[in-house]
């Protein structure tokens, strides 16, 4: 028997599931991360594996999900707990449900200290200091804010703050409202910088550094890495597929749903790619910067086109719109499970909150107070590691991987195939078995090796 979960914990519409999906999905990496590694991997043979991985792997996975999560119909410990019992599997099952709700919390100590960075970034913009910013003076305004504690700790507290407070309004009046309006908001906002781009900047170069197909410069760290992309763009093990598909209701189809998802968080990262690039090949920057290609080298490229203030408003309220639906979809795993234990919702939310805000604090002071405090120095995976790159290692690298890793493994092996077929609506005999199949032997395999070449690269 599936579970039902009550009228003020489901979507109001199959649009407004979507907007909240698709916005937990699209992130910070997103806007840099996939456009960059692309370019150094091969450009658009990189893309072609990519959307391959998407096609044979992602979407199988993200129907998975939605699905256990619907049959579940509560939080994801409370899902698993339930489909153990109905389908009499081993309670070592629950560990997806555990890690479904403990990684993005542990996540959230970590993305909403860059996430504030953004913030920042929005009032420099809108105070015109990136107008004719040079290069120098760039690396200095990054570097000055990475050492100021009380900065990064002020927008890093009114980041957190602001995530509490739509969680705490619940499923249709904080994430279905806010997300409703953020992420069309976000897609209407990178056509308009892909349009400045290709007026204002280079998109010759920004297209053939990003799709023209050069096989030779594949290797297998190029194909695990378009792996691990594709995995986690898309939110596969992050925990928020589960809970948001526990809030589904039946008439909708989860397929549909599953490729609408993975084609509009693809879309998002390529059309960011044209974005970024048309506008750093116009300035002669480096187009694989990292994070330093959105806080230093996005700034100079702006300052100096033609219409660059507005542009770098839209950009970096762009770039806090995409971090901010991801992040709501972190913590609300964690306050559902609370509700689903019978504490109160807005309690639990700013509760919460409050832990990862001073478990964050660590992270917040590791680029400069305690930069130096390595804990785990004689542990070899965490050698040189100061507080930050703790957490956000042994989330990105192990806990999600994992996650995703279980889930596949218990879709394919352990879950019954007759209960699956029911719950996704898959009707075509032919196209069953090739799910079944990809779920089975791709999903496991293909993770596995994203959960290994994390621990040992």
């Amino acid at each position: 028997m599936h579970s039902t979960p009550s009228s003020t914990k489901t979507w109001s519409s199959r649009l407004t599931f979507l907007c909240a999906t698709v916005g937990a999905s699209i992130g910070l990496g997103n806007l840099w991360r996939f456009p960059y590694v692309a370019g150094e991997n091969g450009g658009g043979a990189f893309i072609i594996v990519y959307l391959a991985i998407i096609l044979l792997l992602c979407v199988p996975l993200i129907m998975v999900e939605l699905a256990m999560g619907r049959r579940g119909g509560k939080s994801p410990v409370m899902t698993m707990i339930s489909l153990c019992r109905e389908g009499k599997h081993s309670g070592f099952w629950t560990a997806i449900g555990w890690l479904s709700v403990i990684s993005p919390v542990c996540a959230l100590c970590f993305y909403a200290v860059v996430a504030g960075w953004s913030l920042d970034y929005v009032l420099h913009a809108i105070r015109g200091i990136f107008i004719s910013i040079s290069p120098g003076d760039a690396e200095r305004q990054f570097n000055d804010l990475l050492a100021s504690p009380h900065r990064l700790i002020l927008w890093y507290t009114l980041y957190i703050a602001a995530t509490v407070c739509v969680i705490s309004m619940g499923v249709r009046r904080g994430i279905e409202a806010v997300t409703s309006f953020m992420l069309p908001t976000l897609f209407f906002m990178i056509i308009v910088l892909v349009i400045y781009g290709h007026i204002e900047g280079a998109p010759g170069a920004a297209w053939k550094f990003m799709f023209t197909p050069d096989f030779s410069s594949l290797t297998w760290k190029s194909l695990l890495m378009a792996l691990g992309q594709a995995l986690f763009s898309i939110t596969v093990g992050t925990g928020a597929l589960l809970t948001y598909g526990a809030y589904l209701s039946r008439d909708i189809s989860l397929p549909g749903s599953s490729w609408l998802i993975a084609i509009s968080d693809t879309m998002a990262a390529l059309l960011a790619g044209l974005a970024v690039f048309t506008i750093v090949f116009a300035s002669g920057l480096d187009p694989a910067g990292g994070p330093g290609l959105m806080f230093i080298s996005l700034p100079v490229a702006l300052g100096g086109m033609p219409g660059g203030y507005i542009f770098s408003v839209v950009f970096f309220v762009l770039v806090f719109f995409a971090a901010f639906t991801s992040s709501l979809a972190m913590l609300e795993p964690f306050v559902t499970f609370m509700e689903d234990k019978g504490y109160q919702r807005v309690k639990m939310s700013v509760l919460s909150g409050s832990v990862i805000w001073l478990v964050g604090l660590t992270a917040v002071l590791s680029f400069n107070l305690i930069k130096d405090f390595k804990p785990l120095s004689l542990i070899p995976l965490y050698q040189d590691k100061n507080m930050f790159h703790i957490i956000e290692f042994s989330v990105s690298n192990i806990m999600l991987p994992l996650t995703a890793f279980l889930i596949a493994v218990f879709a394919g092996w352990v879950m019954s195939a007759k209960l699956l077929r029911e719950e996704i609506g898959i009707r075509d005999d032919t196209a069953f078995l090739l799910w079944r199949l990809l779920t089975r032997y791709v999903a496991p395999v293909g993770v596995g090796c994203v959960l290994v070449f994390g621990l040992i690269s």
